[in-house]
């Protein structure tokens, strides 16, 4: 049997009539730029994350970059962020000229470690630390709660990276609208995928919005007339027609994934693989929107090429913490700085989960997990 680690073309069969309706109605209005898809999606998915505004722009990425730079991060200027995570993160910090403190991880779920944080805070008390990026990591909320409690006491903001966790919750409230601003991408393998890149800030402050709109167009509210030095980030007109469409299903599609995960937790324990596996945890009062199902185990990278000796897509996230990553070497970390993120990055295995993956492909996959571990 063959499982892709994950399947964009199911997807886009079920939506197609819709989506090529959206994009040619783009095509012939010939508004390409800032038009009223983009409108009615910055409107739609803030609503949707629970925020009160929302800014389309270029990438996920350039979201974390406009938001920080609305807030004022520049060189010189210190923030906080986990070392377990994609480049972007960190390097939308560094492209400021800023610098990345790189916090430790809960071994749990994988998201930075709030403990950690704080001990970071007190020594450092008094530095140039500006802002937290806490990553809701593969689809479920970092401890915001926590978090915030800090924020306040040190005088940071708060920019959540909320890449992959579009439609997850922390105690009620969405991912993207906990803290001072939000960013969410659209990269297409990302629960709420467009047909290239593209991403958004959501914020419930409207002098924020208003600052990442003017940034976005090169700092500018009136045209011609440069408030600030921005950049061209603008969420295309086609992507944001797509992603309404998109958007429509996106409840369906999150739900589907929770079943699909319950369903690996339930065929791991049948397997007889609990103690063999580390499932992924979900913190109380968080909703993981499953991303990803990542699991930890030992002998990874050769369970991984058993998997796809048999035909099974797998994916490692992320191999090479960003504490020690080439480009990063004059922050001075070494190997054994940040333990729970180095481990992390030798055990964690991610699996095929996504709406249209079908109860037989995860027993195929468990059973091959199985086989792996020779567990009968």
């Amino acid at each position: 049997m063959k499982v892709q680690s994950l399947d964009l073309k199911a997807q886009y069969k079920s939506i197609k009539r819709e989506v090529m309706s959206a994009i040619n109605e783009v095509c012939d209005s010939q508004h390409m730029i800032l038009g009223k898809n983009v409108t009615a999606l910055e409107d739609e998915l803030s609503t949707y994350a629970g925020a009160s505004y929302g800014v389309g722009v270029a990438s996920g990425t350039d979201a974390i970059l406009l938001a920080l730079m609305a807030f004022g991060v520049g060189p010189g200027d210190e923030v906080l962020t986990t070392s377990y995570t994609f480049f972007a993160t960190a390097g939308s910090i560094a492209r400021l000229g800023a610098k990345p403190v790189f916090v430790d991880i809960d071994p749990d779920t994988y998201n930075i470690d709030t403990n950690a944080m704080e001990a970071i805070l007190k020594k450092r008390k008094g530095n140039r630390i500006k802002a937290i990026v806490p990553v809701h990591l593969y689809g479920q909320c970092a401890d915001m709660r926590a978090i915030k409690i800090l924020a306040k006491k040190y005088g940071l903001k708060v920019v959540e990276d909320a890449a992959q966790a579009i439609g997850a919750s922390y105690h009620g409230a969405g991912a993207g609208s906990i803290g001072d601003a939000g960013c969410f991408s659209f990269y297409p393998s990302k629960n709420l995928g467009g047909f290239g890149d593209g991403g958004m800030v959501t914020t419930n402050n409207k002098k924020t919005a208003e600052k990442v709109k003017m940034l976005r167009m090169h700092g500018c509210k009136d045209r011609y007339h440069h408030r600030f030095v921005g950049i061209a980030s603008r969420l295309d007109e086609l992507q944001a027609a797509v992603l309404k469409v998109k958007l429509k299903y996106l409840t369906e599609w999150t739900e589907s994934r929770i079943e699909k995960a319950a369903t690996y937790n339930a065929l791991f324990e049948k397997a007889g693989l609990a103690a063999i596996i580390k499932r992924p945890v979900v913190s109380e009062g968080n909703r993981h929107v499953y991303h990803q199902y990542v699991i930890s185990a030992s002998k990874r990278n050769g369970l991984k090429d058993h998997l796809l000796a048999n035909g099974v897509g797998s994916a490692v996230y992320y191999p090479i913490p960003l504490h020690l990553q080439d480009c990063f070497v004059d922050l001075g970390y070494k190997k054994g700085d940040l333990p729970v993120s180095e481990r992390a990055a030798k055990e964690t295995l991610a699996l095929p989960i996504y709406p249209e993956l079908k109860r037989r492909e995860q027993k195929y996959v468990v059973e091959q997990i199985a086989e792996f571990y020779s567990i009968r």
